[in-house]
Parts: structure tokens; C-alpha cells; sequence
């Protein structure tokens, strides 16, 4: 069905293991104002202990997928995905897990191996394992290109801010051939007391049913 496989494929690609050349040569250093922006939005986003919002998330050919998100640093995230697509991903602080309840599948990363674990960190270090590659002005913000600088998952994101306040409006993933998949935050909002059930989902599966990537 179409809905599920692009959907699929856009969660891979905006949560799971990021694919994408890497770069021949290292960026230039950061002028003071960008790296000032770093640093702003770096303490923003270790601030930003619990929030809920809505989301849209776009795959490079422009099917949209929106639901609801939850996020309590460090490590856990929430992205339940509005009917009828299914989907629903989780990370427990090591693992994200994406589940389809309608294709019955299972698939499971390492948090660090993913694009998450850029603002999930205990410690969110713009300095530290992290290259920001470039920051781009905007009227209403600013961006934050990043990749990561021991390799360990290829590729890159870009983080997008807003200011009046600074609020993290969502992310850009870039694939290997330069398709982008699109997360854009609506409504995010500071929260507290958010319940630890919502980042728990277990393999739903039977035991005798194989289990990781499908």
C-alpha cells in the first residue's frame, strides 16, 4: 500500500540511520555570531527538558504524514503518527523502536545511530563529536547544519529555530542522493510530569517471530 511504504521510508529516513556522502574536506571555522548562535541554541535545547507538540514530517516526494509528539531528555521521544498510517516511534533513552501496527513490523536502532540523538543528549556539546557545518540567518530564525564528527552515522541534519522565544521548529535529514525528509514542530510547548509509559514500546510480536531490522 502507498501509505505505508512511503510512510515507512520517511521514518527511516528522518529517525533511523542517516545516509549521505561524506565531506572531502572539513568546513571552515565558525565566525563569533555563529558560533554565539550555537551556544544559544545548544543551552535552549538542554533546557528543554519535557515538551509536547504536533508534527508534520514531508518525504522527498511530498507525501506528508502529521500525529503527535513527546520528548523528556535526556534519551526519550514519542512520535505517534495520526491514523490511518499506524506508525508509532519510540526512543527509551538507548533504543528507538518503529512499529506499523498495520504491517506488523518491528524495526529497532540505536539511539545514537540516529538523527535524535543530536537533541536528546544529556549533555547537547555543538562542540564536542558534533560538526556544525553551517549556520544560516532567516527573518523569522536561524539554522544549524550538522553532521557527526567521529562518523559513526553518516550524513547530516540541520536544525531550525525561530526566535521571540527560541523554540526548535524541527529538522531537516538529507539522504545519499540529497532527498530531504522534513520534521516541522507545531505548538511545541514546555511540559512536566509526562508519563514514563509513553516511551516504553516493547516488540509486540511473538517470541518465535524474528526479531531487529525486517
Amino acid at each position: 500500500m502507498r501509505l505505508n511504504s512511503l510512510s515507512r521510508r520517511a521514518v527511516l529516513a528522518g529517525f533511523a540511520a542517516v545516509a549521505s556522502p561524506a565531506l572531502a574536506a572539513p568546513p571552515p571555522p565558525l565566525s563569533a555570531q555563529d558560533r554565539a548562535l550555537v551556544d544559544r541554541a545548544a543551552a535552549y535545547l538542554e533546557g528543554l527538558t519535557e515538551a509536547k507538540g504536533r508534527f508534520v514530517q514531508t518525504d522527498p516526494r511530498g507525501y506528508a504524514t502529521r500525529g503527535q509528539l513527546f520528548l523528556k531528555r535526556p534519551g526519550k521521544a514519542r512520535f505517534a503518527y495520526d491514523p490511518p498510517t499506524g506508525l508509532l516511534v519510540v526512543s527509551d533513552g538507548g533504543t528507538v523502536s518503529i512499529q506499523n501496527s498495520r504491517l506488523k513490523t518491528f524495526e529497532a536502532y540505536p539511539l545514537a545511530a540516529t538523527p535524535l540523538s543530536l537533541f536528546l543528549a544529556r549533555r547537547i556539546r555543538l562542540d564536542r563529536g558534533v560538526v556544525v557545518t553551517r549556520v544560516t540567518r532567516r527573518a523569522d530564525g536561524f539554522s544549524l547544519t550538522a553532521r557527526d564528527g567521529g562518523h559513526k552515522a553518516e550524513g547530516q541534519i540541520t536544525l531550525d529555530f525561530t526566535e521571540g522565544p527560541l523554540t526548535l521548529a524541527g529538522w531537516t535529514v538529507a539522504d545519499a542522493q540529497g532527498q530531504e525528509t522534513r520534521v516541522r514542530l507545531a505548538g511545541l510547548e514546555r511540559a512536566a510530569g509526562l508519563d514514563p509509559a509513553l516511551f516504553v514500546l516493547k516488540d509486540p510480536r511473538p517470541k518465535n517471530v524474528g526479531r531487529g531490522k525486517m
